[in-house]
């Protein structure tokens, strides 16, 4: 079997995947290791890589003792797992275990911990986090959850080509948004649903985060990135039921991504990653900003998003 597809748009890729009769995932594989002149067996192995370094990240995550390198987030995992266990959840089974899963991958981060950036550094724990409560919820086996991931991948090939996933160019939206509609195929998929809805899933996840800013506080890769991450993770799970459920997206996928690249371009610079704007403003925001790099003449907004040294 091979597929001569490209990723210039998700609907070619669907139309793919249906036309072989496969989930997109296994489409995918084929279509990347041909293209990448590897076995799948080799692409495979290197996706399960992923997989495996994805899931190393929840128990260091969920450490209760667990603290950035700036000291002003972590712990967050550990106290929604910990009201979890005892019963205290709102949500319980998948979205409770996807929550704090989300946190975990996010505050490692944060801490400099090893994680796979899903598409970035920033949106790091929502894919896993709904890959890896979706396995341990319904007991899936490790080949679908890393073949998800070849479906997620797919989603987010399209999106770097049509739009983008970077916060600096088109906000959180790009980011975290991207992650959710990642994730949201990939559940679509784990959960037995069809390459079309899978599409309905992405285009849902998108249209519910379309215009969220990127705006780091002190411009570290932490507030609110880290709780957006567990909001990315829900709205994943919000629109795969939807889509599971036969409720259409209304909008297209491809259209609701060259959606998301309009919106991301016009974005005033404060609200892309440059810590002009937003929280990073708000009195508290410019205290954090005191806080970890001291008195700023110019401001809180001092340096933007190059003050932690790093790239979302």
């Amino acid at each position: 079997m091979s597929f001569d597809f490209n990723y210039a748009t998700l609907a070619g890729v669907v139309a793919a995947a249906e036309e072989a009769g496969c989930p997109i995932s296994e489409a995918v594989l084929v279509q990347q290791a041909a293209a990448m002149e590897i076995s799948a067996e080799e692409l495979y192995g290197q996706m399960r890589g992923r997989l495996q370094v994805m899931d190393e990240c929840i128990e260091p995550g969920c450490a209760p003792d667990l603290r950035s390198t700036s000291g002003l987030t972590g712990g967050g995992a550990h106290k929604v797992r910990e009201a979890v266990r005892a019963g205290f959840s709102l949500t319980g089974g998948l979205m409770a275990g996807a929550l704090y899963r989300a946190l975990a991958v996010s505050e490692l981060n944060a801490s400099m911990g090893r994680i796979v950036a899903a598409p970035t550094a920033g949106s790091c724990g929502i894919l896993p986090a709904a890959v890896l409560a979706m396995r341990d919820e319904r007991g899936l086996s490790e080949r679908a959850c890393v073949m998800s991931l070849f479906t997620a991948a797919a989603v987010g090939l399209v999106i770097e080509r049509n739009a983008c996933l970077a916060g600096a160019q088109g906000g959180c939206q790009a980011e975290c948004g991207s992650a959710a509609a990642m994730a949201a195929a990939a559940l679509v998929e784990l959960a037995g649903g069809t390459p079309a809805q899978a599409a309905d899933a992405v285009s849902i996840a998108l249209q519910n985060v379309l215009g969220l800013v990127c705006d780091p506080v002190a411009g570290l890769v932490e507030i609110p990135c880290i709780k957006r991450n567990a909001s990315g993770v829900a709205g994943a799970v919000v629109a795969a039921e939807l889509a599971l459920a036969g409720v259409p997206a209304d909008i297209p996928a491809d259209e609701s991504i060259a959606a998301l690249r309009r919106v991301g371009n016009a974005m005033p610079a404060a609200l892309r990653e440059t810590a002009d704007g937003g929280l990073a403003t708000t009195p508290t925001g410019r205290a954090m900003m005191e806080q970890v790099f001291g008195p700023q003449d110019g401001g809180a907004t001092a340096g933007g998003c190059a003050a932690c040294g790093r790239c979302s």
